[in-house]
């Protein structure tokens, strides 16, 4: 667990089934002290045991928290991450785990508009039962494919005020309506979270609206290779070793499949964890990180490329 990651040993106290690609995971300290408080909608960033990070939404109330509550849903392209949760992390299983931060946070309104789709629940349910305690109009609704991968169907249901739960069963012409809800700007806020097709419909249907009044959580990962991208090779120069990157790969995931200690967090290009200096090569630079003085020198391994022949890192 590299220092720079600022993660603690977490233990997988228990897991259990929310729906047949949906997981439950109860995170402990192992060494039992404090957890700092978190706010709905509040995230962490783990070390899964396929060695990738993820982000991922806290269920729990953070008010006094002992544990973190986290629901992974095993992506059907899962680069390691989401599929190694589902196969690995069994009880008992230690994990990295960072403290919580928050980019969704609730804003003071007069009422608002939760909507989830899929695994998109996790924040929006931590949201609704905060409002639903402090007694704050909300309305929520939440689209599936059907019933059977609904994450916790029966919770949300038993909410009070005004819930919608609505099934498409896959069926495009089926897909929930939001436009009433859209046409005219209300004096509510609209926090939504969900996969790719819901996040841009409600954001063109919401276009109108006032600035800042629609809120969006998305941890879709971007798209770190491309469909046009080749295999090259690395060579650490400490020791010679030379690692092939196929092309569906990036170098973090080759060096990390090769048996390489590497450090991460974002594995999106946006952090900076895993700047390493480049001693020879044409990059591809895929970062928002570095600056233009720094890329002849240095490039992010989590999603930069070779443009063309191979590279020598200072590893």
């Amino acid at each position: 667990m590299a220092e720079t990651i600022e993660a603690r040993a977490f233990t997988v106290t228990s897991r259990r089934k929310l729906t047949e690609d949906i997981n439950e995971f109860t995170l402990r300290p192992v060494d039992g002290a404090a957890l700092q408080s978190f706010t709905p909608g509040a995230h962490v960033t783990l070390r899964t045991p396929s060695g990738a990070m993820r982000r991922y939404s806290l269920v729990n109330d953070g008010s006094a928290p002992d544990c973190y509550v986290i629901a992974v849903k095993r992506e059907p392209e899962s680069r390691g991450g989401s599929a190694s949760m589902h196969d690995q992390a069994d009880e008992g299983t230690e994990l990295a785990v960072t403290a919580p931060e928050n980019d969704f946070e609730l804003v003071e309104a007069p009422r608002y508009l939760l909507i989830a789709g899929g695994i998109g629940i996790t924040p929006i349910q931590a949201m609704a039962r905060h409002l639903t305690a402090a007694g704050t109009p909300f309305e929520l609704i939440y689209c599936t494919r059907s019933a059977e991968e609904t994450a916790y169907l029966d919770d949300i249901a038993a909410l009070p005020g005004k819930i919608t739960i609505h099934h498409d069963e896959g069926d495009e012409d089926n897909f929930f309506d939001f436009w009433d809800h859209f046409e005219k700007p209300t004096n509510a806020h609209v926090y939504c979270c969900g996969p790719a097709p819901l996040m841009e419909e409600i954001k063109a249907l919401s276009g109108h609206w006032p600035e800042g009044r629609v809120h969006f959580e998305d941890f879709k990962p971007v798209e770190v290779v491309r469909a046009d991208d080749r295999p090259f090779a690395v060579t650490l120069e400490s020791s010679g070793q030379r690692v092939e990157v196929p092309a569906d790969r990036t170098i973090l995931e080759a060096l990390r499949d090769a048996g390489v200690k590497t450090v991460s967090s974002c594995e999106s290009g946006t952090c900076g964890t895993c700047k390493t200096r480049l001693v020879s090569g044409d990059v591809d630079h895929r970062d928002m990180v570095l600056m233009e003085e720094e890329k002849d020198s240095h490039i992010m391994i989590c999603i930069s490329r070779a443009r063309s022949g191979d590279l020598v890192l200072d590893l």
